[in-house]
């Protein structure tokens, strides 16, 4: 006899008693930008409900997101002034430093997550000190202010530090830099297996880091790579990450099923810019149902095996569920 699998479809209350996977206001966390000013919130052109926001707009933003019962953010700082060492990340007074002071001040309950790179503070547009003879990033020079960076957000009062710029040995480095300085209860969150990926170009927008030459595949991973995927999120878990991460999600569902697969610590994904553009200029332009889309999309990132999303879509679909 052939199995009736209908049978469990058939009514909408026992659809939802069976259903495997679900999402929750709370698996998400929603990237802010701050800049310095007061009364900005300037929509991003190719990010319709994405906005660079000054500290105070940042602060209301927070209570807007703990009304639709969102408790998490990721800021990324775009300073005043930037120069080839990205020196506003490793002021105490700096964008991030500053923002972060102000955002706990004003909600000591939201949990405060901090992008560490440089990519955002350098006039060159790449995640660390240079190599000129290669045209890259030197490694183990970045690793050395990276270290000053962590510290600098630790003390700002950052509840989670999550490094994005890829260099090897940099959640070794952090570790170690935040152990030293007593804090070694504050915990990592890896961008462990990042592509260098054409799905991010809206956020260059928003955070002003177009690279000045080149581009960040010495350093970010190929596409291609799946096997050398998992090796990286792997050697992150070994050097003391305690939570990894697949960026981009959409076109990479099968790199965070093989990297669910090889570890058991919580994985988060980053829903990038170009995925989020994707689906609203989709939606606007009448092509797909926007939420229903959105939401589905959020199933299968729950589905391939994240416990975390970063997504810019988080607010609307928080307030679906």
């Amino acid at each position: 006899m052939f199995q009736r699998f209908r049978r469990n479809r058939l009514n909408s209350h026992l659809r939802a008693l069976v259903r495997e996977y679900h999402v929750r206001a709370d698996d998400f966390i929603y990237p802010l930008f701050v800049r310095s000013g007061e009364g900005i919130k300037s929509e991003v052109a190719s990010m319709p409900g994405v906005y660079q926001m000054s500290i105070d707009e940042a602060i209301r933003e927070c209570e807007t997101l703990k009304a639709l019962g969102i408790y998490s953010i990721i800021l990324f700082g775009i300073p005043d002034v930037k120069d080839s060492v990205g020196s506003d990340a490793l002021d105490e007074n700096g964008i991030i430093a500053t923002a972060v002071k102000a955002i706990k001040r004003a909600h000591p309950e939201m949990f405060v997550v901090t992008d560490l790179c440089f990519c955002e503070y350098t006039d060159h547009g790449h995640c660390g000190i240079i190599d000129h003879v290669h045209e890259t990033v030197d490694n183990d020079a970045t690793l050395a202010i990276s270290g000053q960076q962590a510290i600098v957000h630790a003390q700002a009062g950052a509840d989670m530090i999550a490094p994005s710029g890829m260099m090897d040995g940099i959640i070794e480095t952090l570790r170690t830099a935040l152990d030293g300085s007593g804090f070694e209860n504050l915990p990592v969150m890896s961008y462990s297996t990042k592509f260098a990926s054409g799905y991010y170009g809206p956020f260059r927008d928003v955070a002003e880091s177009t690279p000045s030459f080149g581009d960040r595949a010495t350093y970010q991973m190929d596409p291609a790579n799946r096997r050398e995927a998992i090796a990286e999120s792997i050697a992150d878990e070994m050097q003391g990450a305690d939570i990894l991460m697949v960026k981009p999600a959409l076109a990479y569902l099968d790199i965070i099923r093989d990297i669910r697969e090889a570890t058991s610590l919580p994985l988060a994904v980053y829903n990038v810019s170009g995925e989020y553009a994707m689906l609203k200029h989709a939606g606007k332009a009448g092509l797909i149902d926007y939420e229903r889309v959105m939401m589905e999309t959020m199933l299968g990132f729950k589905r391939a095996g994240a416990d975390i999303i970063i997504s810019y879509h988080a607010k609307e679909v928080a307030g679906l569920l």
